[in-house]
């Protein structure tokens, strides 16, 4: 038990201090979650593979490859397979992001629960 400088009456009792370390310990995480889903980026594809495309979670589109063979569909059939490749790296990110959330955030909501039901 910590007391103050004095020595007089605790300040600090051991449930705070496990509260407090616990809270160090989500903070932790939940900065790693952060970073985990900086990091993170969407990929997809479209004409059979010819364009690809790559997001960052932002919604800026960071890469895109358009292989030289795409270039024999035509501006507006290459426009659409640019544009299906963008969509599709957006919703592989949306459904990464997702997961991340889900598994980053659910021990904080099973803690939210059991707190509220002491």
């Amino acid at each position: 038990m910590t007391t103050t400088p004095d020595g007089g009456t605790p300040f600090l009792d051991e449930e705070m201090q496990r509260l407090l370390a616990q809270f160090q310990t989500d903070t932790r995480e939940l900065e790693e979650l952060r970073d985990g889903l900086n990091d993170l980026r969407g990929r997809g594809e479209a004409a059979n593979g010819q364009v690809t495309a790559e997001v960052l979670p932002s919604g800026a589109l960071s890469g895109l490859r358009i292989d030289p063979r795409a270039m024999r569909l035509g501006s507006d059939a290459l426009a659409e397979a640019v544009l299906a490749a963008a969509n599709a790296a957006a919703a592989d990110l949306t459904a990464r992001m997702a997961g991340m959330m889900t598994d980053g955030l659910t021990p904080f909501a099973d803690e939210v629960r059991r707190f509220s039901q002491d």
